[in-house]
């Protein structure tokens, strides 16, 4: 079963086996508005935690993406650049960006539960 781990910038990671799928959380597409486009890394990257690796644009604004963990961008969601609302109709599921191989999985101890998220964000607003 894999485990889903959630950033201050608001990305999503949900972990199985050493790979994470990475997402912008329901929140931040709510923030977004309609998502009109996503500019995505290359497979193949070496990214570290932190680094902006995604744009995400929408009738409102354009926000960049963070790799919540270091390692290699395995795998992209092609599937945005025809159907970039898929971001807002599914963006904790279907709308996903990237796949990373975690190099240091260490580096989810940094992140928050859903629970922890959940608070986190009732913070804000």
């Amino acid at each position: 079963m894999a485990k889903i781990y959630f950033s201050e910038e608001h990305e999503w990671i949900s972990v199985e086996g050493g790979v994470g799928t990475v997402g912008i959380t329901e929140y931040a597409q709510e923030q977004l508005g309609d998502v009109v486009f996503v500019e995505l890394p290359e497979v193949g990257a070496s990214i570290d935690k932190g680094d902006d690796v995604a744009v995400v644009e929408s009738v409102k604004a354009a926000s960049e993406v963070y790799s919540p963990v270091s390692g290699e961008i395995v795998e992209i969601n092609d599937e945005l650049a025809d159907a970039p609302g898929l971001v807002n109709t599914s963006a904790e599921g279907d709308g996903w960006f990237f796949k990373i191989n975690l190099s240091d999985d260490g580096e989810l101890d940094d992140l928050m539960s859903r629970e922890d998220y959940d608070a986190f964000v009732e913070g804000l607003e």
